[in-house]
């Protein structure tokens, strides 16, 4: 069960993994769009009808974190979330592998600070989930090599990021990794990047496992 609080504003950040098609109007059969924040704010919804609380997606496909930190102040600080979920990472890597370029981790490293600092400036309690850019396999034999090579660093980042604000760390990668153990890694993540519905599925478990606890932790404080 996913408890919040009464106003609890929970915001799932990110590229097109988030986006998940969303709609753009005020329709709430489309809000959400389809992929793991769907799934859980669906759950949120059912698991705290008692209380007034509110879940945006603002996920916008093709995004890198500096795409994030241009829309900061409309798509969350005017969202005044209380919990902020990102997930952002594999365009910055398509970004660097695209312009051959080595030092696009450290940018990655700086403008993410920045994202929390600003938003830890408005709320200093907001909440952080901090999730872990993933990859799988594609057709592109090269780019799959330099993922390969440069995903970890990105993993680290993150890793120590959320560990720096005392933010959830949510792994992703081992979870893919395990999986595809089991079954090929197209049924999970049909190019590599963006998941199937059971890869949804599974980021959506994982996320909640990881989160469940501090959440429950914060409401007895």
């Amino acid at each position: 069960m996913i408890n919040l609080k009464n106003n609890d504003v929970i915001l799932f950040q990110g590229d097109s993994i988030t986006d998940g098609n969303r709609g753009r109007s005020e329709d709430p059969n489309h809000i959400h769009g389809h992929g793991y924040q769907y799934i859980l704010a669906s759950e949120m919804y059912v698991d705290n009808l008692w209380g007034d609380i509110t879940v945006y997606n603002r996920g916008v496909s093709g995004n890198r974190v500096v795409d994030l930190y241009d829309r900061w102040k409309e798509d969350c600080l005017n969202l005044k979330p209380t919990i902020l979920s990102i997930l952002v990472g594999i365009n910055d890597l398509w970004f660097r592998f695209e312009n051959n370029s080595s030092s696009e981790s450290y940018g990655f490293d700086k403008i993410y600070r920045c994202l929390l600092d600003e938003a830890k400036e408005q709320n200093p309690d907001i909440l952080f989930v901090i999730m872990e850019p993933f990859f799988g396999k594609s057709e592109n034999e090269e780019f799959d090599a330099f993922c390969r090579e440069h995903i970890a660093e990105y993993s680290e980042i993150t890793r120590k990021i959320a560990e720096d604000y005392n933010a959830v760390f949510v792994p992703l990668q081992d979870l893919f990794d395990e999986y595809s153990k089991k079954t090929d890694v197209f049924n999970l993540l049909w190019d590599g990047v963006h998941p199937t519905t059971g890869g949804h599925q599974l980021i959506a478990q994982r996320w909640k496992s990881c989160v469940e606890k501090r959440l429950n932790d914060r409401n007895n404080v």
